[in-house]
């Protein structure tokens, strides 16, 4: 072979392969081609599970795919976030994140994984935070509850170690009231909790347990937050009661970070059409929560350093501290 011809069999050679390297890798504009897994980092049937399967309804014809809901609960949503970072960055896996696993980053030590592991597609949800306790019980008010945490111990039921249910059950414990939280990773236990007497407090957004309270199995009796709930008049607000402690309660969709531009935006685009969809604005209200809870994935990142500036200075504030490894206990 002369020269020349070697030179015109690299070319086609180097053509062929290039050809061959760029079709097997999936443009951003021909995503999505197969299937969206949609990790739920907490158990089925609660407020995440709920807002999943809710989201993957309305999501799955505006992206033409199926996106099944796959539930991985344990250690503050840690290991469904861990099935999320483990998997590759093709937009193929996206999760829901909430406030008691950012809540992680305020503790200390703060666990190994970082913001800048995951990529925020928006803010869907925004909820107040509430201490419910059972109905007919012997805590009508919040003042019976106050008496009575001064003498006893009450168990307050969360979702874990390390989250912004802890950091508000040890924020009272260290202003004198004798709480002390139970971690319970399955919607479900925590929910029944304080109906059957494994513990007498539960930290919970009233939307994620509204069947109980519109059955009068359980009310709340105080909100975490600046100002009283229009639904609930009568309830006041922990600021307004002397203890500056307000945790709205967020969820947010995610990617992992290092997800291609375009897949991002694409992914981020449906969700921002999707969420105003009116079966989805309905959702909302039946859930208690914020009607402007949407925050565009331009702003989320910002959204969640507030909240977790203020997790800090709370923490800080009150000289509490927080171990996000402490084990949580055996079912």
């Amino acid at each position: 072979m002369t020269e020349q011809g070697r030179r015109v069999a690299l070319a086609v050679f180097l053509a062929v392969g290039l050809l061959h390297a760029t079709s097997s890798m999936p443009a951003a504009e021909e995503f999505p081609s197969r299937p969206i897994e949609f990790i739920v980092p907490w158990g089925p049937g609660g407020g995440a599970d709920q807002l999943a399967r809710k989201l993957a309804k309305l999501m799955e014809p505006r992206l033409k795919v199926s996106m099944p809901v796959i539930n991985i609960p344990g250690a503050t949503g840690q290991t469904g976030l861990t099935k999320l970072l483990t998997a590759p960055a093709d937009g193929y896996s996206i999760a829901v994140f909430v406030g008691p696993t950012l809540a992680l980053q305020a503790g200390s030590p703060p666990p190994k994984w970082g913001m800048r592991d995951i990529e925020q597609l928006g803010v869907v949800m925004q909820q107040t935070s509430a201490f419910l306790v059972a109905e007919g019980g012997r805590f009508k008010v919040w003042a019976d509850l106050e008496k009575a945490a001064r003498t006893e111990r009450l168990r307050v039921a969360i979702t874990g170690f390390g989250s912004d249910d802890d950091i508000a059950v040890n924020f009272l414990a260290k202003k004198g009231f004798r709480l002390a939280s139970v971690p319970m990773a399955k919607p479900g236990e925590r929910y029944a909790s304080i109906l059957g007497g494994h513990a007498e407090v539960l930290y919970e957004q009233i939307g994620d347990v509204r069947s109980f309270v519109d059955g009068k199995q359980m009310k709340p009796i105080v909100f975490f937050s600046e100002k009283r709930d229009v639904g609930f008049p009568d309830v006041p607000t922990a600021t307004e009661l002397g203890h500056k402690v307000s945790l709205p309660q967020f969820r947010s969709i995610i990617v992992r970070s290092g997800t291609a531009p375009g897949i991002v935006k694409r992914l981020a685009e449906a969700l921002a059409d999707t969420v105003k969809d009116p079966e989805y604005v309905a959702f909302l209200k039946d859930e208690y929560a914020e009607p402007d809870s949407f925050v565009p994935a331009a702003g989320s990142g910002a959204y969640l350093d507030n909240l977790l500036t203020g997790m800090k200075q709370l923490i800080a504030s009150s000289g509490m501290t927080l171990d996000p490894a402490q084990p949580e206990p055996k079912k």
